[in-house]
């Protein structure tokens, strides 16, 4: 039996329209200089594309140079709405948006299951917006690709850090972690407080993240700690917060991208 994992948010954090939402991606990401090397791994935020559409397509937009090369991304989020302990996958065959049908990589989810801390919780996937935003992006500039869906519950970022470890070094395999920044605090401090993050990212001093960090941070953390472990470095490519792009200065959202080429 196929099942299917269909949207939740669109209309609400992105256009339900795929005329309007393909319209919209085109926009941000054809505003966006793109590069030669396509990176191994991006964080990206989840917001509605309204407030982080534009600083997540600084960072996909790095993906068109070579996009045929990319047959499958393992995408990172953090649990919204279901408490849970570990990793969670999915049942779903596909994950559709209104951009179409995207498959699961089945095989991939088997051998993530082989690892203690994941689980399948499905209840776990379908409300959760932190993986949905990012599908459209990655159906408009990759071609054919498979997908590694994985929220992330009350976890650490060692067992992140070994989910991740096992798609790796595969060469079609992009990683995609999505976090969002500081929540809730006024401009001035929240532009302090994701530079701050940002340098620690960039140094790669995962133990430093929490939650006042990043929605995201254990996902971050843990891409952060198998890039030390890989020897691989990691750079800033935007940082802003809802304060630039739709909201007002007195409560705002931070975002930012980030690469590893």
């Amino acid at each position: 039996m196929v099942l299917i994992r269909q949207p939740a948010v669109a209309g609400t954090f992105y256009p339900a329209n795929p005329e309007v939402l393909q319209k919209l991606l085109n926009t941000y990401l054809n505003a966006v200089k793109s590069t030669t090397k396509i990176p191994k791994a991006i964080i990206v935020p989840h917001a509605g594309y309204i407030y982080s559409g534009e600083v997540a397509a600084s960072a996909y937009a790095r993906l068109k140079a070579d996009a045929d090369k990319i047959k499958r991304v393992v995408l990172v989020g953090p649990s919204h709405h279901v408490y849970f302990e570990g990793l969670a996958v999915s049942h779903a065959n596909f994950f559709n948006t209104p951009l179409g049908g995207i498959p699961v990589d089945t095989i991939a989810i088997q051998n993530l299951l082989t690892l203690p801390f994941v689980g399948y919780d499905d209840e776990a996937h379908a409300l959760e917006h932190s993986l949905e935003v990012q599908l459209p992006f990655l159906q408009t500039v990759l071609k054919d690709f498979k997908l590694i869906p994985i929220v992330v519950g009350n976890s650490t970022a060692a067992q992140v850090s070994q989910a991740l470890e096992l798609f790796y070094d595969e060469v079609d395999t992009l990683i995609v972690i999505s976090s969002d920044l500081s929540h809730y605090h006024d401009y001035a401090t929240a532009q302090q407080l994701d530079l701050e993050t940002s340098h620690k990212i960039e140094n790669l001093q995962y133990q430093q993240l929490d939650s006042n960090c990043a929605c995201g941070c254990v996902g971050v953390s843990g891409l952060l700690a198998l890039a030390e472990k890989k020897s691989r470095q990691i750079k800033t490519v935007d940082l802003r917060n809802s304060g630039d792009t739709a909201g007002d200065k007195s409560r705002v959202v931070g975002y930012g991208a980030y690469v590893i080429d």
